[in-house]
């Protein structure tokens, strides 16, 4: 489904992370996929302990947790330029990943005949999906309490999926378990950045602050300030308890209106300690 096909049907709408929020796949893309791929593409066994200690910090574990591939990609090889290997092309990389309106597969081939770290790193994202496609499907399942609690929320609420992850790794993952019984909109990396999903979803009627953005990671909670909504977290290393808590205590104060405020800001700092 595309935004032309979907409509407003509840008051309410939940929109949904997918890696590291309703799936437990964030840890196992990082350490099986995303980081052994980087060393391979650009030669760097060398240095692969210290560099994929780093690539999982970075991606896993502190504020720039769930950041765009390609952002943290581009943090990854400036890091690998300045402590181990020259890296050709960096500054050009690094500045379109920080300026680039959209960070995808599809973008970044309409620049790789301007420098080679461009087709590099096309190659690498490309290598990175055939690697999580690779992974076994008993390792990827979502947290305990998603399914039971995105079943609860869709009777009451509008269910969107807002992820920066690829659209058919994230739809695979979903229609496995039967997570997409509960979803009306599934918005992928191809449809746009967080925050733009979330504005296109709010244009579809909603009040603002019916709109509530369940994330894992600081851009999630940036999305959801951008466009004025409200944000639950799932925390990391705590993300069964977070979901756990979400449909007794956290819906009925959305749905009531007494989310937003003190009781937001407490859970909201509780996130952000937790990722220091």
């Amino acid at each position: 489904m595309k935004w032309n096909s979907f409509e407003k049907k509840k008051d309410f709408v939940v929109c949904v992370d997918s890696d590291g929020c309703a799936m437990d796949t964030m840890n196992i893309k990082h350490i099986r996929c995303f980081g052994p791929c980087m060393i391979k593409e650009w030669h760097l066994e060398k240095w692969q302990n210290a560099i994929l200690e780093s690539w999982n910090r970075v991606n896993l574990y502190t504020v720039t947790r769930g950041i765009n591939r390609f952002k943290g990609l581009a943090i990854a090889l400036k890091e690998v330029n300045e402590k181990y290997t020259h890296i050709e092309g960096i500054k050009e990389f690094s500045d379109w990943a920080e300026k680039a309106d959209e960070l995808s597969n599809n973008s970044i081939e309409k620049k790789i005949t301007e420098n080679e770290i461009f087709a590099k790193a096309l190659s690498w994202s490309i290598a990175v999906n055939k690697e999580i496609e690779a992974l076994p499907e008993d390792d990827i399942k979502p947290f305990e309490g998603v399914k039971e609690a995105l079943l609860e929320i869709h009777k009451h609420c509008d269910v969107v999926v807002v992820s920066s992850a690829n659209p058919e790794a994230v739809k695979a993952e979903w229609k496995r378990f039967g997570l997409l019984d509960s979803v009306d909109l599934l918005c992928t990396q191809d449809m746009g950045s967080k925050a733009y999903c979330i504005g296109r979803v709010a244009d579809k009627g909603y009040d603002k602050k019916k709109i509530i953005m369940c994330g894992d990671a600081v851009g999630d909670l940036d999305a959801a300030n951008s466009n004025g909504v409200l944000f639950y977290p799932i925390c990391v290393n705590h993300e069964e308890a977070s979901w756990a808590d979400f449909v007794p205590n956290v819906l009925p104060k959305f749905l009531d209106g007494s989310y937003d405020g003190a009781y937001q800001e407490k859970v909201k700092k509780d996130f952000l300690d937790n990722l220091r």
